[in-house]
């Protein structure tokens, strides 16, 4: 289960820890424990898809927050061949909370856009969290309009609490840089797949969302806001789980409820255990999803690509006229 275990996830690590201490004790010794695992280790993918299969919105953000989850470089890693990451705004600084450059997916040249969170204290302070300053969407737009220049799709990777809302972000236009993205990405005349790959949270998710195809992983979260900040805000009470609780369910944060609500195109199923339990399998679903849905987009002209991205997100959203 690895150094972080989540409250449900502990009839998991125990099971796992039996099945460990029996392979353990027939180690140099002529002791055959295979019948007795094998029931066991039934048993536990039994236990770990019935787990994950009756997750509530809360802990599904708990596990979209998991610190051994994939993060963007972790899914370009195992995903495709001849990174080249690019750096900078041309205006101010290098943000490392969004990683970008160059790649390869099954041999087609693709442009690379996603947020990325630290493992350590010292990455995620290098990181800010992955919650990325007004130079790190102006970074992930000039990226944007050079793919535009060589034609070239996009593909961006969502997992975020937050754009930055410190001083200093407010002070260089966060809000303007985020408006811009959304803006300049309704017009950008190259295919864009977004895919919500960990805490896909507010604007700062957003500005890298506006996409011909939105892939979501199965126990990823895609929101407005955090539960801690919708809770504090309508509640007055941000740390207390049953207002956290309350926050999750009402928010409509998950995969289901998104595509239910055409805010996402596709879900991607996640291994037994989450996408931290088999980064590899994961890693597998998501090219597998890229390809496909690159194979579509490219046969689409330029002209109707945009028509039918700015009609997919105009369509969002109900709006009811009362007489009252």
């Amino acid at each position: 289960m690895g150094t972080t275990l989540l409250e449900f996830e502990k009839p998991i690590a125990e099971l796992e820890r039996q099945i460990e201490e029996l392979r353990k004790s027939a180690e140099g010794h002529e002791v055959e424990v295979a019948a007795e695992i094998a029931p066991l280790s039934a048993k536990l993918e039994s236990l770990k898809a019935d787990i994950y299969r009756n997750l509530t919105p809360l802990q599904r953000v708990q596990v979209a927050r998991h610190p051994r989850r994939p993060f963007t470089l972790d899914y370009v890693r195992l995903c495709m061949t001849d990174w080249i990451e690019l750096h900078g705004d041309r205006a101010f600084r290098e943000d490392a909370a969004i990683a970008a450059g160059w790649a390869r997916l099954d041999g087609e040249t693709v442009m690379v856009i996603g947020h990325q969170r630290g493992r350590d204290t010292k990455e995620n302070l290098r990181r800010n969290f992955g919650m990325p300053h007004p130079e790190g969407y102006r970074k992930a737009l000039r990226l944007m309009k050079l793919a535009e220049k060589f034609q070239v799709p996009v593909l961006t990777f969502i997992d975020t609490p937050g754009a930055w809302a410190g001083l200093g972000a407010e002070e260089r236009g966060q809000s303007e840089a985020i408006a811009r993205n959304l803006y300049e990405m309704s017009r950008l005349t190259v295919p864009i797949i977004a895919t919500v790959i960990g805490e896909g949270g507010s604007g700062g998710a957003l500005a890298l969302g506006v996409a011909d195809r939105v892939l979501m992983f199965e126990h990823s979260v895609y929101s407005v806001i955090t539960v801690e900040g919708c809770a504090a805000i309508l509640w007055k009470d941000g740390k207390s789980i049953e207002m956290r609780e309350r926050a999750a369910d009402a928010l409509r944060i998950t995969a289901p409820d998104l595509k239910r609500l055409g805010v996402i195109d596709d879900i991607l199923p996640e291994p037994a255990g989450g996408a931290h339990a088999d980064p590899e399998a994961a890693a597998r679903t998501l090219h597998d999803a890229l390809v496909e849905a690159l194979e579509t987009l490219k046969e689409i002209k330029p002209e109707k690509l945009l028509r039918r991205r700015r009609e997919k997100f105009l369509a969002m959203g109900q709006v009811v006229e009362s007489d009252a």
